[in-house]
């Protein structure tokens, strides 16, 4: 158990490093982002409660269409719903969101508190757990979850820091990563082959665009050059 626990813990823990190591040109507090983890740690069990209450209403629509209603409705609706109000109560009116980037810390850095949580639930679990549950979420499933927040962190900054766009942005930094995680959870639990061929291509352009918004980002940085930070009106 102790085996499984790790490497249940074990990806999350490797995808924060990483995005702590991208955040290079003025790093956040370890105390805000120990806090970013612990708010994804602590909305896991109303999420679960949430979504169990959610899925009681699905209505008998056959397989692919109980995939695209528990997608978007339970998962994208209810996850992404609670990591966007830890992320708001968390960091919103905090003088140290000061940069582009941070949105993206701090949104990854919940996303993957939340998903440390799930993972190892699913690696413990009786029938569906063990070793290669472990090995099969840690390359898909923990990273993916770091995507949804870099997509959620992106629009989030630039909400914070495109005030004349502010609604727009807002509502991007909510529903856009529902989507991507409701697109994302219907093509694995579809059960149709053709869907499950488009997977792997929708994964490498959720990589692909992840990390060109980390980059985007990064070169807004009013930091890269020793400058100073952005207005957070």
């Amino acid at each position: 158990m102790t085996t499984l626990i790790a490497l249940g813990l074990s990806p999350a823990l490797i995808c924060l490093f990483y995005i702590y190591i991208r955040d290079k040109y003025e790093k956040e507090p370890l105390r805000l982002l120990a806090l970013g983890v612990f708010a994804g740690l602590l909305i896991a069990m109303p999420i679960m409660r949430t979504a169990g209450f959610v899925a009681a209403f699905m209505p008998p629509v056959g397989q692919i269409g109980e995939a695209i209603f528990i997608s978007f409705a339970v998962a994208g609706f209810v996850e992404e719903g609670f990591k966007f109000a830890a992320l708001y109560f968390l960091i919103w009116r905090d003088r140290n969101l000061n940069e582009k980037m941070d949105g993206i810390v701090y949104a990854v850095f919940i996303s993957l508190g939340f998903a440390a949580v799930e993972n190892v639930l699913y690696v413990l679990h009786p029938t569906m757990g063990g070793m290669g549950t472990a090995l099969g979420r840690a390359i898909i499933s923990v990273p993916a979850h770091g995507i949804f927040g870099v997509i959620m962190g992106y629009y989030f900054a630039m909400a914070k820091f495109e005030p004349g766009n502010r609604k727009k942005f807002i509502l991007c930094a909510f529903l856009i990563p529902l989507a991507v995680h409701g697109i994302y959870n219907s093509l694995l639990l579809s059960g149709q082959t053709l869907l499950l061929v488009v997977f792997a291509p929708f994964l490498a352009f959720m990589w692909i665009d992840g990390h060109k918004k980390i980059r985007a980002h990064l070169a807004a940085s009013p930091f890269k050059s020793g400058g100073f930070p952005l207005s957070r009106e």
